[in-house]
């Protein structure tokens, strides 16, 4: 269940007490109003809230589902004798109706077919749910006050390339069984971050400084899995990274929760798209939601998922960091977006505050006092402002140009032999490869030019030292 959808309802209690009550609305005779019960009907109606209130805070559940109808518009109103039991109870159908699980809805037990309801699928919280637009917003905007009262943002997490990188068994390399990989996997090591997923056939390697990340990121964020993976696997996964369920709980989204084919969307998570930030390698599957995403590097652990990058860090024997890697430098962001949207010190009220403003103007301080020019990065029938490391670029708070002049700083090229680099090497610009771009919009800092230099830059320059001296 959702934890604090509202500030006095307990989500998960309504929705039980709903789902109960909803059952004996079922049960009713075709021929009769719902409002009308049978003597039977009505001892069974007794027998269901006796049922209720045997289980722990049973006549309170009650008590707080009777208020959460009056506030929908609907009423239940038992009529409880001196032992509390119930002489009458009536159950109104719901104009219009608020949700539906496994195709009734879930006051009045109408089934979905017979009505013209459009609404959210919300089956990673319970299956077959559908939520109302109207009551999305309602719980959205409770979701919203709890998170602001608690000082908290919402972050969404990717699972693969992001937190984990998984491969099939038969897809293991030779080397990597020469290595021992899947015995490793095996071993019963509480510290082990190489699993083994028997039912599935596959093996997962966590990344370095997963379980530290989600512990500081749980003080500051709510946090949500979404994945484009299965619902079984993802489940596996979480309790990989949460084997204690104090994370996530119920909240992992799997692609079949999503609502537009090959798309994440934020529509299936309560709470405001300005409280939400993204965590995930694949930019594409965020059309809708770009101003919310952090774009991870990629995490390539296996042989299988790096085939066309070089040997993958199991055959190598390496891996990333803890101290400095992807999710340890991610973790700093994160918090200095935390600090600055509950600035105290800004006058805007918290509840008119975004966190999107926020994550660009940080971007836009990377490189910002950079003026770039590109020579031959890109095709020569191609636009360079439509292409991707030119738009990074600028999203990175850089200046693109596309000739030289004095105020360029950088020339960006994978030649030293180009014109423009050159250029660069005579009049003392920074030379280097379109790695840096990349490496600076992964690490939200600028990096060392040094470590990026361009192809060729050594050659020409002895041929320019030999030239220099047959001159002399």
């Amino acid at each position: 269940s959702l934890s604090s959808l509202s500030e006095d309802d307990d989500f998960a209690d309504i929705l039980d007490a709903e789902l109960e009550l909803a059952s004996a609305a079922d049960s009713a005779s075709p021929g009769e109003p719902p409002g009308s019960p049978s003597d039977e009907e009505e001892e069974e109606e007794e027998d269901l809230v006796v049922e209720l209130d045997a289980v722990g805070q049973g006549s309170n559940k009650r008590r707080r589902l009777e208020e959460h109808h009056q506030d929908q518009g609907t009423a239940t109103r038992p009529e409880e004798d001196a032992i509390g039991s119930v002489k009458d109870a009536q159950i109104k159908i719901c104009p219009p109706h608020t949700g539906f699980i496994g195709g009734l809805c879930y006051i009045c037990g109408k089934n979905q077919d017979e009505e013209d309801f459009t609404g959210v699928p919300f089956g990673y919280i319970a299956e077959g749910l559908r939520l109302s637009n109207s009551e999305m917003d309602r719980l959205s905007g409770s979701e919203v006050k709890n998170l602001l009262r608690e000082r908290k943002l919402v972050l969404i997490l990717d699972l693969d390339h992001t937190l984990i990188n998984s491969t099939r068994l038969h897809d293991i390399s030779a080397a990597e069984m020469d290595l021992g990989i899947q015995s490793a996997a095996s071993k019963n090591d509480p510290d082990r971050s190489l699993f083994t997923l028997q039912g599935m056939c596959m093996l997962t390697k966590l990344r370095p400084f997963v379980r530290k990340f989600l512990e500081e990121a749980s003080n500051m964020f709510e946090m949500y899995i979404y994945t484009m993976g299965f619902k079984a696997y993802a489940i596996e996964i979480a309790k990989l990274l949460d084997p204690g369920n104090v994370y996530f709980d119920s909240k992992v989204i799997s692609n079949s929760d999503c609502t537009q084919q090959h798309q994440k969307g934020l529509d299936v998570v309560p709470g405001a798209d300005s409280l939400a930030v993204v965590l995930d390698d694949t930019e594409y599957v965020w059309q809708k939601h770009k101003e919310n995403l952090i774009l991870m590097e990629r995490y390539h652990y296996f042989a299988a998922s790096c085939r066309h990058s070089g040997q993958s860090l199991s055959e190598l024997m390496q891996d990333e960091r803890e101290s400095d890697g992807a999710l340890a430098t991610i973790l700093d962001v994160l918090k200095r977006i935390h600090t600055i949207f509950f600035d105290l010190g800004v006058g805007t009220a918290l509840s008119s505050r975004d966190v999107r403003p926020v994550i660009k103007r940080m971007r836009q301080e990377v490189l910002q006092g950079c003026k770039l020019v590109f020579s031959r990065v890109f095709p020569s029938d191609c636009r360079p402002q439509h292409q991707i490391m030119w738009k990074m670029a600028e999203q990175l708070g850089a200046v693109c140009c596309s000739e030289v002049d004095p105020s360029v700083t950088h020339v960006v090229a994978v030649h030293a032999g180009t014109e423009k680099a050159r250029w660069a090497v005579k009049h003392k610009k920074f030379l280097l490869h379109p790695r840096w771009i990349e490496a600076c919009n992964y690490r939200w800092h600028r990096q060392p030019e040094e470590d990026f230099p361009v192809p060729g830059l050594k050659e020409d320059k002895g041929k320019e030292k030999v030239a220099e001296i047959a001159h002399l």
